[in-house]
């Protein structure tokens, strides 16, 4: 619980205070003040009020203006003459600036850094000062501006943003880790990547500067002046919104003008709007982003939000202490705590608590701010209301008087039913429950903490400390001693006073005496915190982690056991948070912080006998024993689906003993275990408490995780459309008791949610825990709910005599109704309580079986709601006569989930809130709208149903309806009955007796069903007129037409039948005509009424031909059948018969009058609709009948229709009819089962491919031939069509070695040498045909190819080595045909295999490469494997290269001798060949190739004749010469 403390300033000087201002870092106050008699003064204060002895500044004058430097201890003070004091109180050093100008300081503002200082004077004089480190001003002002207007308001314009691209601190870190980019920013040479950081000024030494007369100027931090804006009036208040960079102008007629600003000081008007409130001195402030608060010395706030274009206002209202009517007279906003601090003229000072909207949640912004209590200052007027100091505190100026209002927790203590709770900075509040006794006490120091046995109380400030005695009869309180002390942690025993002190536990009298020094070692540490525990315990830990024990029952401290360091079993010790111990004194609790400061949420209990540690987790709710235990994360609940599969049975009532058999429910007790361990889970302890007398219990006050709080918000902003009855947030403080014991661990005994009127828990002691009230609760006080509350709900018990303002107790759930029991039955509840915690069902009656008291029986039941125990809850309905909740729990068990089951006993025992909560827990919304619809929550049972339970929605609006009903409330119930969707009988059946309200509501509807209902109430009733407007408003054009034929109005009955088409009106009125012997219009209506049957026999009956037949096409066919008899009893209608038997689908009667009438057209159209469905004979008449006429596809057609395939196929061979894929797919037949049918259709499928092919159909004859299985033909059918691709696609699936020689062969017959892909086809086909013997063939082609075309050698001999391998593995059937070609390649292989080294080789040795290529030439059968050619082309290259020019002349002789007729081009380049002719100066001569210029010529049967040479036979030397 948390104060504000008001502190009086002790100025030194009087006057009234003009000025009180903080510094926004340190702790420090400048007041201003001005006394006619004395002068002008500022005065600096500490944050306890402590004058500064030597920071005093005066003049004569008053002081106009202060401002604290933003970053150091350094305060300007400006004065009416101008002059302008610089106190430095670091330094403890006075300057005072230059003074250049006589005018009044009006306005002082610091740049962001404090390296510059703008003045602003009242004659319009704006100066710019430069500043030292120390604050001093240089001689000569920066920048001077003459605005010739009175300056009213001075503001920098803060820094903009910083960009984390150029944020220089992490540059540098980055830079450090060898963050390369990091480094290229901080380069400054050219040449280098990255652009260049910027390291100017991160400094704001820009202003704004208002005027009196309307102007806003803007001041760069050049020192250049630009005019911004003009306003109408006065500047009243300078704002500026830096995330939008938005300047905000409020002149003294509260015109508001908003402009955006640019970063040269260009603005554009954005906004411009009047506020409402007085003009008289208001106070205008930023009250979070965005948002403007107003004061004009009204009773209320007024709040203006930029961003959303709202405005509300925060009234005094709801809370207190206030009067509404008081006027409000300053205002100051602090963004830390989000409260907004308002000065009241009487004194008082109100504070309004932000808190933010919850995502998904609406709410309207004047909720968002909550009003607080009030805090009184006696006798005060306040003017001004300041917050300020890194400690968030509150400065009040009331004119003579200055007070400091500092937020303080409230101290409280408890010990032996006696409680301390502080009330005031120095009163307490004295309760003792034991005596039923209360006392106030007013003490001479502000109390910083408190302590008590119940005899004595301790009060201490960290200055001093003072020891009050309470007398035996606890009527009167008196000082028993007091000393100095700077501890901040004292406890008391007996007479002695426990203080830390040096480093020591010191032990002292109540008169300071010290009596005993308990020492600490430097390893263990300095003791940061002691308590005293009962009944003679003292619990020290120090800063190491070390926890010592002592023993108080002697005349000195004696240390129990050994010293325990935490840090040795705990690895993420960061330090104490508290230490308690049991009443034996073997149990120590602890709660500790993280290295990172926060604290743990894991209870620690180290036992000092076993010396063994354990602990209870509150972020997973449970124990060490099943924190980490395997399947405890699994839902509790029961599936639906296996509780369903069991079979259901019958259970007898029966008392439920120990050891006799368990009713339902009593199975699988760890579910209501793990629920209390969902319950209290995502949070972390904050105290604890152990009972003085029951050693294995202990109570933790928790609060939530923040991380618990956000994934809420999280889960809120996903379920936007939950609303706030339905959506409920965990509790953020709640008390959870524990049993600890070392077999079982620590388990949970029993959890709730704290008030919110308490503030904190101070301790407990069976049968009550105790609590702290907050302020604004104390006058709240209810003795019932503050002493008697259990399971979150106020009992009915008797409250007791005796009740607190300050301290608020609850009896304990397992002892409600045992309060003034005798210690036997405590200790026997108590038993029962722990036994049923563990499980052990037996122990825990046999404990309370001589409890008689019905009332504890009840509360023992109400209990097992909690623990979820409905066998133990069966016990306690039995012993207490509860035979309707014992029935209803029997019943409950064919309800799937443990928690509805336990529902169903909470409704039994009136808890209802825990009802619902346990049947949202297992989401059944069903029996929750059950639920709320009988206790009358219509309300929250629709909001369920809407949102959760939709199938019953309609049900709930239906309920409710005639909830409503009952009660007389009719236009209630008639909405729902509307959502429920049974207004048109509910609706009706309620208001018959009402027939005027009845028919307003029918006719404000508009519902067409009620209103037809309507009609025909008024039709019985002979009401003819308005049933027909009724008629006619429901759209029963059936019902007019009806009404007006009985009326006689036929006419009238026609035009509503014309216009609106409707069926059964115009079915009515025909009867009608018929009836009345007007066929025509009859016929008509019958026609417009679709029933084409009536209007034939009408038409028959008066031989209306012509519209016989129109109606005959339209109608259906069994009409269209009738209609056609008619007309082939006719003489002149045989046509019409025809089509409309053909129509009507009786393709034989049409047929069959088709040739006797010889219409072939008919004909023609009928046989297009035969099927296979129609008789055969028909089928064969008409394909006759086409082939007499000539008409052979026709013919074919039907022939297929009728599936006489082989005369189809006979008649498309002799006649040519073209096959089309269409007739090929219908001269296809079905696939058959029996082996004959297979072999039938293969045959005919054949015979289709044959004619297919005979008409160059091959695409066709492949597919037939494949569907017959015929591939091979199917192949040369593809072959033949010439369609390469599907060629190589068809041998890829057929998979058949004939099929792949087919296709290796036609792809050989293309031109493969310029398609790899064929190439590669050609060779992938032969090897899986298994056709060596061809792919021998094949490479041999490939290889004269490379050396015919390319004269590449070396690819020739691998090409020729492939062959040779292939022909080695083929299996010719001719082995002797075979050895030959194998000999033949082998020699081949051999000679080109020699020029092709000889080629190699040249590089090396190339006189033997020639001798090779000459030995070579000798060979018979050279030209077999390599060209004659070649070998001289390489020597006369050679010889040319050695310029041996008569040897290369010899080789060319010796080549055209060799080869007539030989193109010398061909082989040998032609510049070689010049170059031998002119160095021996032989003339060229035909046969050379001169004559065609590069162009190879042959005689004229060479192929090549007229090809381009494409390369150069010396090229090919060397590419080859170099492999």
């Amino acid at each position: 619980m948390a104060l504000y403390f008001d502190q009086k300033i002790q100025s030194p000087t009087s006057g009234a205070t003009t000025e009180a201002i903080w510094h926004d870092n340190f702790a420090i106050l400048a007041v201003g003040s001005f006394s006619e008699t004395t002068g002008g003064s500022v005065n600096l204060f500490l944050d306890e009020g402590e004058h500064i002895q030597d920071a005093v500044l005066q003049r004569s004058c008053a002081p106009t203006a202060l401002v604290w430097h933003p970053t150091k201890r350094i305060l300007v003070a400006g004065w009416e003459t101008g002059e302008m004091l610089i106190w430095n109180d670091h330094d403890h050093e006075l300057h005072e600036a230059p003074k250049v100008n006589k005018g009044e300081v009006v306005g002082l503002a610091w740049s962001s850094t404090g390296t510059r200082l703008a003045t602003g004077y009242s004659d319009g004089t704006f100066i710019v000062w430069k500043s030292d480190s120390k604050g001093r001003l240089q001689q000569t002002p920066f920048a001077k501006h003459d605005l010739n207007e009175i300056i009213t308001q001075v503001i920098i314009r803060p820094t903009p943003p910083q960009d984390p691209s150029q944020d220089i601190a992490a540059l540098a870190r980055a830079a450090v880790s060898g963050d390369e980019s990091a480094l290229d920013m901080f380069n400054w040479k050219k040449g280098k990547k990255g652009a260049p950081l910027n390291m100017g000024s991160q400094e704001a030494n820009s202003f704004f500067v208002g005027c009196d007369k309307g102007s806003v100027y803007y001041v760069l931090d050049s020192g250049k002046k630009v005019a911004v804006h003009q306003a109408d009036s006065s500047v009243l208040k300078l704002l500026f919104y830096e995330e939008r960079d938005i300047l905000v102008t409020i002149t003294d007629s509260l015109m508001l003008t908003q402009h955006t600003v640019t970063g040269d000081g260009q603005v554009s008007e954005i906004l411009k709007v009047k506020l409402s409130g007085k003009s008289q001195e208001p106070d205008i402030i930023w009250a979070g982003p965005g948002i403007l608060a107003t004061a004009t010395g009204e009773s209320v706030v007024r709040m203006w939000d930029l961003i959303k274009e709202d405005n509300y206002v925060l009234h005094l209202e709801g809370v207190a202490g206030y009067d509404i009517t008081e006027p409000i007279v300053g205002i100051s906003y602090c963004p830390t705590k989000g409260i907004l601090a308002a000065g009241i003229s009487s004194g008082k000072v109100a504070m309004w608590n932000f808190v933010p909207t919850l995502p998904g949640q609406k709410q309207e912004p004047e909720d968002q701010w909550k009003l607080q209590s009030p805090s009184l200052l006696e006798g005060a007027t306040i003017k001004q209301v300041a917050w300020g100091t890194s400690k968030n505190m509150l400065v009040v100026n009331s004119l003579t008087d200055v007070y400091v209002l500092s937020e303080q927790v409230m101290s409280a203590h408890y010990k032996s039913q006696c409680v301390v709770v502080q009330t005031g900075p120095s009163n307490l509040s004295i309760d003792n429950f034991a005596t039923s006794t209360h006392q106030d006490l007013k003490t001479d120091i502000q109390i910083k903490g408190t302590y008590t046995t119940g005899e004595n109380v301790a009060i201490w400030n960290g200055r001093k400390l003072v020891v009050y005695e309470i007398t035996g009869d606890k009527s009167t309180i008196r000082a028993a001693g007091t000393f100095s002390t700077e501890s901040t942690i004292c406890c008391l025993y007996e007479q002695n006073v426990y203080t830390i002190e040096q480093a020591k536990v010191q032990v002292r009298t109540f008169q300071g005496t010290v009596k005993q020094l308990i020492s600490f070692t430097e390893v263990e540490g300095q003791p940061v915190t002691l308590e005293v525990c009962s009944p003679h315990f003292l619990i020290v830990g120090t800063e190491n982690g070390i926890i010592k024990l002592f023993d108080l029952s002697r005349r000195e401290a004696k240390q129990i056991g050994t010293a325990k360091n935490m840090t040795d079993v705990i690895s993420h010790f960061g330090g104490f948070v508290s230490l308690r111990c049991n009443c034996a004194g073997n149990k120590v609790s602890l709660c500790i912080k993280k290295p990172n400061g926060s604290t743990d949420s894991k209870l620690y209990i180290w036992d000092t006998e076993l010396d063994t540690l354990q602990y209870f987790n509150f972020e997973t709710g449970k124990g060490e024993q099943d924190d980490f235990a395997p399947g405890t994360m699994e839902s509790d609940q029961e599936t639906a689906e296996e509780r369903r599969a069991k079979p259901a049975r019958s259970h007898k009532y029966m008392l439920f003993r120990p050891g006799s058999h368990k009713p339902p429910g009593s199975k699988k007790p760890s579910r209501g275990k793990n629920q209390a361990a969902r319950d209290i889970a995502g949070r972390f302890p904050i105290s604890h408490f152990w009972d003085p007398l029951e050693t294995k219990l202990l109570v933790c006050e928790t609060k939530s995780l923040p991380n618990q709080q956000s994934k809420l918000n999280q889960s809120i902003s996903l379920t936007s459309s939950m609303s706030r009855a339905t959506l409920e947030q965990p509790p953020e403080m709640m008390i959870v008791s524990l049993f600890v014991t070392p077999e079982n661990g620590v388990l949970i005994q029993d959890s709730f949610s704290m008030k919110k009127s308490h503030s904190s828990m101070l301790g407990m002691q069976v049968p009550y825990y105790y609590f702290a009230r907050k302020a604004e609760d104390t006058d709240k006080a209810d003795a019932n709910a503050a002493l008697d509350e259990s399971m979150n709900r106020p009992q009915t018990t008797a409250a007791p005599s005796f009740t607190s303002k300050a301290v608020s107790r609850r009896t304990m759930r397992d002892f409600i109704g045992l309060e003034d029991a005798d210690k036997n039955a405590r200790d026997a509840m108590m038993n029962f309580s722990f036994y049923l915690t563990i499980g052990n069902m037996d122990e825990a009656f046999k404990a309370i079986k001589l409890i008689r008291s019905e009332s504890v029986w009840e509360n023992m039941a109400k209990m097992c709601v909690k623990t979820r125990r409905l066998d133990v809850a069966t016990v306690c309905l039995g012993n207490m006569g509860h035979a309707r909740g014992a029935k209803a729990l029997r019943e409950s068990v064919a309800e799937p989930e443990l928690d509805a089951r336990v529902a169903c006993l909470a409704v039994q025992l009136d808890l209802h809130e825990d009802a619902v909560r346990l049947l949202k827990n297992c989401k059944r919304y069903d029996l929750l709208n059950d639920f709320y619809q009988s206790n009358g929550q219509w309300g929250k049972a629709m909001e369920t149903a809407e949102m959760y339970d939709r199938v019953h929605l309609r049900t709930t609006y239906y309920n409710y309806g005639k909830h409503l009903e009952t009660k007389g409330d009719v236009n209630g119930a008639i909405p729902n009955y509307e959502k429920s969707e049974t207004h048109r009988f509910e609706v009706p059946r309620m208001l018959f007796d009402d027939t005027q309200m009845l028919e307003n509501y029918i006719v404000k509807n508009k519902d067409k069903q009620l209103r037809k209902w309507w009609a025909q109430y008024m039709e019985s009733a002979g009401e003819m007129e308005t049933a027909l407007q009724f008629y006619e408003a429901a759209a029963d054009y059936l019902s007019l037409v009806r009404v007006y034929c009985y009326c006689g109005n036929l006419d009238k009955a026609a035009e509503i039948c014309n216009e609106t088409g409707d069926r059964a009106a115009c079915y009515h009125l025909a009867r009608q005509y018929e009836n009345n012997n007007e066929i025509k219009q009859a016929i008509h209506f019958f026609t417009r009424a679709q029933a084409y049957g009536n209007a034939i026999r009408l038409c028959k009956e008066n031989e209306y031909e012509d519209q016989l037949m129109n109606l005959a096409l339209v109608s259906s066919p069994v009409h269209m059948i009738e209609a056609a008899r008619y007309y082939e009893n006719k003489h002149d209608g045989m046509d019409k018969a025809v089509m409309l038997y053909h129509k009507g689908g009786n393709f034989a009667k049409a047929l069959d009058l088709a040739f006797q009438s010889r219409q072939l057209g008919a004909l023609q159209h009928i046989a297009e609709d035969l099927t296979d469905t129609t008789d055969p004979e028909l089928l064969q008449r008409c394909a006759d009948f086409f082939m007499e006429n000539g008409q052979f596809d026709k013919a074919v057609d039907l022939l297929a229709v009728g599936k006489k395939y082989i005369e189809a196929l006979k008649l498309c061979h002799q006649h040519q009819v073209p096959m089309t894929e269409e007739l090929v797919e219908k001269l296809t037949p079905a696939k058959g089962v029996a082996e004959n049918e297979t072999d039938e259709r293969n045959r005919i499928l054949e015979g289709i491919a044959e004619v297919c092919m005979n008409q160059r159909q091959y695409h066709l004859a492949t597919k037939k031939f494949t569907q017959a299985g015929n591939k091979m033909k199917a192949m040369k059918s593809l072959l033949k069509s010439g369609d390469t691709e599907k060629i190589i696609f068809f041998a890829g699936v057929s998979r058949q070695k004939e099929i792949y020689v087919m296709a290796a062969n036609y792809l050989q017959s293309l031109d493969w040498r310029k398609d790899p892909e064929i190439m590669k086809n050609i060779i992938g086909f032969y090897t899986k045909g298994r056709a060596l013997d061809s792919l021998s063939g094949f490479y041999d082609a490939c290889a004269m190819v490379e050396v015919d075309e390319y004269q590449n050698y070396d690819k020739a001999l691998g090409a020729l080595t492939e062959a040779y391998k292939c022909l080695t593995k083929a299996k010719m059937k001719n082995q002797t045909q075979q050895e030959e070609k194998l000999a033949a390649l082998k020699t081949r292989i051999t000679l080109m295999k020699k020029f092709v080294t000889a080629r190699r080789a040249y590089d090396e040795d190339k006189d033997e490469a020639v001798k090779a290529c000459q030995v070579l030439l000798e060979e018979p059968e050279l030209d077999s494997a390599v060209r004659v050619g070649d070998v001289f082309g390489f020597m006369i290259e050679h010889y040319a290269k050695k310029e041996h020019w008569k040897a290369a002349y010899a080789c060319m002789e010796e080549m055209r001798a060799k080869i007539p007729k030989v193109n010398l081009g061909y082989y040998v380049n032609m510049r070689t060949i010049e170059q031998v002719h002119s160095a021996l100066q032989i003339p060229l001569g035909r046969g050379t190739g001169a004559e065609i210029n590069g162009f190879r010529a042959g005689s004229p049967g060479d192929e090549e004749t007229g090809e381009e040479v494409e390369e150069d036979v010396i090229d090919d030397f060397a590419d080859d010469s170099t492999c």
